[in-house]
């Protein structure tokens, strides 16, 4: 077991690999360092393969290390049916998504940096779907988001690529906050961390009364990552991203990571009546808005972009529908999906790469130039909608024997599948068939077939989803129902085939079939009504995006003038006021206070002397007339406190605090000898009495709580460790000066870091006063005064 546990791990940790690598194989092979980066999340899936048979037989998977063991904190993961059909994908089509990013980016001079981000992403993702530990799958979920910036954002030189990553950044990232704050309610509701431990406590979770306070939370963050209802509109602005990130990212990925989330959860807080309410309810709104929305662009990508917010809408509805017929649909659709879209963003791209335009209405008759990509297009076309013998077919077979039912709400919601698949037929017949048939149109670039590597990962996407239902036997024992049972929390068994069966499944899909040919028959009537609607309807969640960004950068601006007015006596005043407030009103309100004031006794007249000098400095510093002044009389309250220090054995201590005070005395005044030195103090009285208030009652806190301090039993557990152990272990007989440069050493580096940095500032300080100076002299002989 520890042989696979190191082998599992390495074989996660392959893409980080890959991402160091790639700017110098780019730079040694060019496009074709692309057939060498692709084994490394090829070597990947090869070693997650190994474990199809076991989970099939229903093992699970788990390995991992101890981090912060008293915390229960693992890096542990966790490989099922689910996370490991989702490895599979991320594993599989990333290796196809690195050979065709090699063809689509030949030439690119930032090929290098493309390839890193695309396997850090891929890493991430991994991470996602394999974590056990919550923490761990936390770190994941927000890696995903902070690569996907970078990759989203990877033209950052466009204007539009900028908005479009940042976007996504702040959509998801507080989704991520929010899911965050969910699994902690998971954590403290069932006291356990891991996802594998969490689901014997399903009925503890259903049955808190934090259930819906957690379940909430769980959905923004799962919401916002799928692209849900009213957070869609981030997906479709992604694609500002190359074609392979959009393959990638927000077909087989990123945007699966929200339903990888609600499946990986539905066996502990699924079986809900809120659960089956609110992930059919947008995850159906999520479904008619985002096939609707297709139908308005005429740019393929944002076509396929808005089919990809309709069919994570779909899995969303599915997976919280109930019943196993939705769930074992579910699972279908998710692979199915995966397939037939990452094969028709990649002819996209081709259709791009090779034309010079993404643009539908401006191609045609492209069969004869390009026969090899008809060929896929049309296969993937097939698949997507939803006809026989493709996998699509069975996913969707499967939807509608889920959701069809006597009951209102399954009659809204067989409705809301129709209407949404229908819409998706007519798109993908729209992206795999149209562009190819038809009279021949004038195109930016001489059309002609694609080389290998652009056509080499969606062949073989659209050949699986052929030979996944031709096998469709094989593909469910080995593929389907482990992972069926894994989001079920028990054994289901799917078998459908991709003969057709006559019923009312069969008749709902014929339906949808009519819908999707009669909307394909009029796309450009169908086209102009929903740009149409949308003018009348007004700006949607992506202006109200850029409102509220504009809002939120007004507000920060806006309270950054009353936080920070730039007066140092503002900031000054605010700090010690707050602490003045919490050394006397804690002890206050939990009456803390000291029980006795005792009057000290025995006390020598020299150290009367001492405190003596110590009030005349402090009345030295009140009364002096000029800065220079108050600040010669702030040393003597230092040397007096030094001086205590030696009175009461603590010379290394003394001698510290004289030489910090020293400097302290020179450099201080070194700068204010450059500045305005009178008057001292231009407050009004009124504003002299109120900060003197604050300072006694600072100094009135700081004493009680020495006091009440000192009235407690003396604890000598450290004062014996540093006695014992000085001499044996920092080989040092003076226990001070060991306790400050070993068993403190950190902290004494950084003191000594401060004071360097705070030395160089002045002398930054100094030579930019003097230099400016110098300028106005030279330029006005007269002006002897620099203002401050």
């Amino acid at each position: 077991m520890a042989g696979v546990t190191g082998l599992t791990f390495l074989a996660l940790c392959l893409p980080l690999l890959g991402a160091l690598l790639s700017p110098f194989v780019i730079r040694r092979l060019g496009a074709n360092g692309a057939w060498l980066l692709a084994a490394v999340p090829f070597l990947s899936f090869l070693h997650l393969l190994r474990f199809i048979p076991g989970v099939a037989r229903g093992e699970v998977v788990t390995g991992g290390y101890s981090w912060v063991p008293s915390y229960n904190v693992n890096f542990s993961w966790l490989l099922d049916g689910l996370s490991l059909t989702f490895a599979l994908l991320i594993t599989g089509i990333g290796t196809l998504i690195v050979l065709y990013a090699g063809g689509y980016l030949k030439g690119h001079p930032q090929q290098g940096r493309f390839f890193s981000f695309i396997f850090l992403f891929m890493s991430a993702m991994l991470g996602v779907v394999v974590s056990d530990s919550f923490l761990m799958f936390f770190v994941f979920w927000e890696l995903t988001s902070i690569t996907s910036f970078l990759l989203i954002g990877f033209d950052h030189e466009r204007e539009a690529a900028r908005r479009a990553a940042l976007q996504a950044l702040v959509v998801t990232g507080g989704g991520g906050l929010c899911l965050l704050a969910g699994l902690i309610f998971l954590w403290n509701i069932t006291g356990v961390a891991q996802m594998s431990l969490l689901f014997p406590f399903a009925d503890v979770v259903r049955g808190s009364p934090y259930y819906l306070a957690a379940l909430g939370l769980v959905l923004c963050g799962a919401f916002t990552k799928s692209a849900q209802f009213p957070f869609h509109f981030w997906l479709p602005n992604a694609m500002e991203a190359p074609t392979p990130v959009s393959a990638y990212l927000h077909s087989a990925t990123m945007v699966k990571a929200g339903v990888y989330l609600l499946m990986r959860l539905n066996p502990v807080m699924g079986d809900t009546p809120a659960w089956e309410f609110l992930l059919p309810l947008f995850g159906g709104m999520t479904l008619v808005a985002g096939s609707a929305l297709a139908i308005a662009h005429a740019d393929l990508k944002l076509k396929l972009a808005y089919t990809t917010v309709s069919s994570l809408g779909l899995l969303v509805l599915l997976t919280g529908f109930g019943s196993q017929y939705a769930i074992k649909a579910a699972v279908l659709y998710l692979v199915a999906h995966s397939l037939f879209k990452g094969a028709l963003f990649m002819i996209a791209g081709v259709l791009d790469h090779e034309t010079g335009t993404r643009d539908i209405t401006k191609l045609g008759g492209l069969l004869s130039a390009m026969p090899l990509t008809f060929a896929i297009a049309i296969l993937a076309a097939i698949s997507m909608g939803g006809l026989p013998p493709f996998f699509g077919f069975l996913a969707k077979e499967e939807i509608y024997a889920a959701l069809a039912g006597g009951n209102l709400r399954s009659l809204v919601f067989t409705a809301v599948a129709i209407f949404g698949n229908g819409l998706m037929f007519a798109i993908a017949f729209s992206v795999g068939l149209k562009p190819f048939v038809g009279q021949a149109a004038e195109t930016p670039k001489h059309p002609h077939e694609a080389p290998v590597l652009l056509w080499l990962g969606p062949g073989i996407l659209a050949v699986l989803g052929l030979a996944g239902a031709i096998f469709s036997g094989v593909t469910h024992h080995y593929v389907s129902s482990p992972m069926a049972s894994a989001v079920q929390g028990g054994a289901i068994d799917v078998a459908i085939s991709p003969m057709p069966h006559l019923g009312l499944p069969l008749a709902l899909s014929a339906l949808t079939v009519i819908l999707g040919v009669g909307v394909y028959w009029k796309m450009g009537q169908a086209r102009a009504l929903m740009v149409s609607f949308l003018q009348a309807a007004g700006p949607g969640p992506d202006r109200g995006f850029d409102s509220f960004i504009a809002g939120l950068v007004r507000l920060a601006w806006r309270l950054t003038r009353i936080v920070q007015p730039g007066r140092l006596e503002i900031y000054v005043t605010c700090t010690l006021v707050c602490l003045a407030l919490v050394l006397l009103v804690p002890p206050l309100i939990y009456g803390e206070l000291p029980s006795v004031f005792v009057w000290p006794r025995d006390v020598q007249l020299h150290e009367w002397a001492v405190f003596l000098l110590a009030v005349i400095g402090l009345a030295a510093v009140l009364s002096a007339r000029d800065r220079l002044t108050a600040i010669i009389s702030l040393g003597i309250q230092g040397f007096s406190v030094a001086l205590i220090f030696l009175l009461f054995g603590a010379p290394d201590l003394s001698f510290t605090q004289f030489m910090v005070e020293t400097l302290s005395v020179v450099i201080l005044a070194l700068v204010m000898t450059r500045l305005r030195l009178s008057p001292t103090d231009p407050r009004p009285l009124l504003q002299r009495l109120g900060d003197g208030s604050i300072a006694l009652a600072c100094g009135l806190g700081f004493s009680l709580l020495l006091m009440r301090a000192t009235e407690g039993p003396f604890n000598a557990a450290l004062t014996d460790f540093f006695n014992t152990y000085s001499k044996t272990i920092a080989h040092g007989a003076n226990v001070v000066n060991v306790i400050i440069v070993d068993f403190r050493g950190t902290d004494t580096l950084g003191e000594i870091a401060v004071v360097a940095i705070t030395g160089l500032a002045i002398i930054a300080l100094i030579r930019m006063r003097a230099g400016g100076e110098r300028k106005l002299v030279a330029h006005d002989p007269d002006r002897v005064e620099v203002a401050e």
